[in-house]
């Protein structure tokens, strides 16, 4: 069982830089926790201010837990009446910002935790690459890696909060959508090892250009410690410009000779992608269990990671075969209806659809091919043309029938038309609609493509199809319950 490591109350304010406003010095927790629902009486709470909810509101409830330590707002102070205060003997700190606390909190963890950590960012594929680096890592280590999706700057902190003297590496992913989030995050995990994997139309809405993007991504390199490595794609020209002026040590990566990590021989197969993986001293065969050539990109960048922790060319390759993907990324169903579906609903942004066209032509070879598209998020006053373009790129991958939905729906169905695909064969309308009007064109040997944004919980037309395809009844009623941003 790994032991949890411990807080003193001078740890926390040295950490914070807050102040000790009552409560007795003497005591020690085990672990941090933001959540009032699981909360443990030997944890310090920190009171985090989000969108919906107040953690100082909460403080009564997780005091009636036991809960000794509590880290507030300056600001707050006046409202926590002396009669309100949790019981006899509990410490408060208060701080200026009590979300900077939780990452001031985190870099202090990190800090005594003597280990190399991996950071992985870019516009599509950390989250895969992550996961692959964790599989490949644990052939060898310890490896401590993200509960989900925690990749911001309340999530970041909770999985360094789960550091253990017994773990022997990070493996972390830093997200943003304005620049100067990595720059934070990047200076509280403080990583051995920066990956980018991509540089994309993604957020443009708050970062303007694909050069923004770069630079946003960017600030990674800087928060890599002197003595580390920074992996680039070497295929991606914005993401390998980011080499020069660097001030670290680099490791490119990607599917051509000129990175030191590379692959050839790349084939597209029944079980998944398959090629040839080249390390600056060894050579072994790698079998993905996922379908979509653009893996092998992800792959490469796990490998690399994995090659600077010394990680052996046989364990990188078992690292690699036994990662899957989630539900949600990639994931194929084939239905007792002989419906294929590839569900790739988690996201979406113009690269990473373009990415997802490629693979359903790869899959269904011969076989009719059909795409749900719903809206992708957060592309600012670019967003009508990329999905003009999009809709042109669905056209191209030779798809049977386009539907979509979302407030871009009809630029979607222009690009579509543009590029040559018959009206009869764009649909656009709402999630319900599309959901009725699939059923009616849908035979076996159809190959399904579903993907939106994370806002556009396109999961529900996936959800709704599955139902049908297996007999179920009430496949609308699913898409009706669900809150409906594509609804037109």
């Amino acid at each position: 069982m790994r032991t949890a490591m411990h807080w003193t109350l001078d740890q926390i304010k040295k950490a914070t830089k807050g102040r000790l406003v009552a409560g007795p010095p003497g005591l020690v927790f085990e672990g941090i926790g933001i959540d009032s629902r699981t909360i443990r009486p030997e944890q310090l709470f920190v009171a985090i201010r989000g969108e919906h909810h107040d953690g100082h509101t909460f403080i009564d409830r997780v005091s009636a837990k036991g809960v000794k330590g509590f880290v507030v707002a300056e600001n707050a102070l006046a409202g926590l009446h002396r009669e309100r205060r949790p019981a006899r003997g509990a410490a408060f700190i208060a701080v200026a910002d009590t979300t900077r606390a939780l990452g001031d909190l985190a870099a202090f963890q990190r800090a005594r935790a003597s280990i190399p950590v991996v950071a992985i960012t870019g516009s599509n594929g950390k989250t895969t690459t992550r996961r692959m680096t964790a599989r490949v890592m644990e052939q060898r280590f310890n490896t401590l890696t993200a509960r989900g999706n925690f990749n911001n700057e309340i999530g970041l902190p909770l999985t360094l909060f789960d550091l253990t003297p017994a773990h022997q590496v990070a493996v972390l992913e830093l997200g943003m959508n304005h620049p100067g989030e990595i720059t934070r995050l990047g200076a509280i995990c403080r990583p051995t090892i920066g990956v980018i994997t991509t540089v994309g139309p993604s957020y443009l809405e708050f970062l303007g250009s694909l050069q923004g993007v770069a630079r946003a991504k960017g600030e990674l390199i800087a928060q890599v410690d002197p003595g580390g490595t920074v992996v680039l794609n070497r295929d991606d020209p914005l993401v390998a410009a980011l080499a020069q002026g660097c001030g670290c040590r680099v490791l490119f990566f990607g599917t051509t000779d000129a990175a030191r990590v590379h692959a050839q021989n790349i084939r597209e197969e029944l079980q998944g992608v398959a090629f040839d993986l080249v390390l600056p001293s060894e050579r072994v065969a790698v079998q993905l269990r996922t379908p979509g050539r653009f893996m092998v990109t992800n792959a490469l960048a796990a490998a690399a990671a994995g090659h600077l922790a010394g990680v052996p060319a046989r364990q990188i390759k078992a690292g690699l075969e036994a990662f899957r993907p989630d539900k949600g990324r990639l994931h194929v169903v084939t239905t007792a209806r002989g419906v294929s579906i590839i569900d790739d609903t988690y996201n979406a942004n113009p690269a990473s659809m373009a990415a997802a066209f490629d693979t359903l032509t790869a899959l269904r070879k011969a076989a009719p091919g059909i795409i749900v598209m719903g809206e992708m998020l957060e592309l600012g006053e670019q967003a009508e043309e990329l999905h003009r373009q999009t809709g042109a790129r669905a056209a191209a991958c030779g798809a049977d029938r386009l539907y979509a939905c979302g407030r871009y729906a009809h630029a979607v169905r222009q690009g579509a038309q543009e590029a040559g695909m018959a009206g009869a064969k764009v649909f656009t309308g709402t999630k319900e609609a599309i959901v009725g009007d699939l059923i009616a064109h849908l035979a076996p040997n159809h190959w399904l493509l579903v993907k939106g944004s994370r806002g556009a919980a396109m999961e529900t037309v996936v959800a709704a199809i599955r139902q049908w395809a297996e007999g179920e009844a009430g496949c609308s009623e699913t898409v009706r319950r669900s809150s409906d941003p594509c609804r037109l």
